[in-house]
């Protein structure tokens, strides 16, 4: 099979074209061929950093955790898929697991489920990452229908599904951007846009919750804007962030009584932890998107295989709007 292969990490580092052995779907894996595979920010964050991440895989590696594709095989074990069944999941490209910048991945039939059937490979590969992350922010703060919420960076990955879904369980959300584009895309999703570099927290927390402040905030800018999320949140509120590699200072969430929550959606590939959830999330939100609750948003320049590095220089570039998505 051609697979894009790293040789090297670092920010120069190239993706070369290989010819590798095709792989054969092991006992609880499904071997998948892929027809287009999404970049997130934890791809870029792996090729830059490589070793200095304990997360990524050993050299030559294969990097793609998104992937939708056609099942070519089955292997011993795995019930409810047939060959020929359209796939989608996160399932790859980090430690032991070999990722979707390749022809073929064997997945672990856990990490997977039916795509939307009315998404295109393109979108459905756009979805799983940031659709796991979403639903489970949002299922730790527990959001339920009537609730004021904020999402952070609403235009962004996981903000865009984040407004989507929240809207789905029925809250009242107001999302975070900046520039006509962000706050037009935050607008369309149906959520109350905030320039954040023009509104100060103390204005809209006015406007948007009566001063009360919001009672979940789902941050996805996450480090230092957790201090912003801190003070956008009512008194008793839940915080969730996926961004928490940094040090700051915890007195406001102290003299709140706010509870916070780290997701980390890569622990059940890290960790063989808990793989079975994921494949119930994706299942769902297959449903959700063929009833036309969730859509991802997909950024406009489309990328062949051969292009795989010009698809990462887009996403680091901070151009991008919406899911970058490699067609192969």
């Amino acid at each position: 099979m051609k697979a894009m292969t790293l040789n090297a990490y670092g920010p120069d580092a190239s993706f070369d074209e290989t010819d590798l052995p095709r792989p054969m779907a092991g006992p609880g894996q499904v071997l998948v061929r892929v027809k287009a595979t999404s970049v997130n920010t934890i791809d870029t964050m792996i090729k830059n950093m490589g070793r200095d991440l304990p997360l990524s895989p050993a050299l030559p590696a294969i990097l793609g955790m998104d992937f939708a594709g056609i099942v070519e095989e089955i292997g011993d074990g795995v019930t409810g898929y047939q060959v020929g069944d359209e796939v989608y999941g996160c399932a790859g490209g980090l430690a032991d697991l070999q990722g979707a910048l390749a022809e073929f991945i064997p997945a672990d039939a856990r990490l997977i489920a039916h795509k939307p059937k009315s998404h295109s490979m393109r979108e459905a590969a756009a979805l799983p990452l940031v659709g796991i992350t979403a639903w489970e922010g949002l299922d730790r703060a527990g959001v339920t229908a009537g609730q004021k919420v904020l999402v952070q960076g609403g235009a962004g990955g996981v903000g865009h599904i984040a407004v989507q879904l929240a809207r789905h369980l029925g809250a009242e959300v107001s999302a975070t951007g900046t520039g006509a584009d962000q706050l037009a895309v935050i607008e369309g999703f149906g959520a109350r846009p905030i320039d954040f570099k023009s509104e100060e927290i103390e204005a809209y927390v006015g406007s948007h919750t009566g001063g009360a402040g919001f009672d979940a905030v789902f941050d996805s800018v996450g480090g230092a804007n957790l201090t912003n999320s801190f003070a956008a949140a009512a008194l008793n509120a839940q915080v969730v962030t996926t961004v928490a590699l940094s040090e700051i200072d915890l007195s406001p969430a102290h003299f709140k009584g706010l509870s916070l929550h780290i997701v980390f959606m890569l622990l059940p590939m890290l960790h063989d932890h808990g793989r079975e959830v994921h494949g119930k999330i994706l299942a769902e939100l297959a449903q959700l998107a063929d009833a036309g609750a969730v859509k991802p948003l997909l950024d406009q320049p489309s990328f062949t295989f051969a292009k795989t590095g010009q698809a990462y220089g887009r996403l680091q570039s901070g151009k991008a709007i919406g899911k970058v998505v490699v067609e192969i």
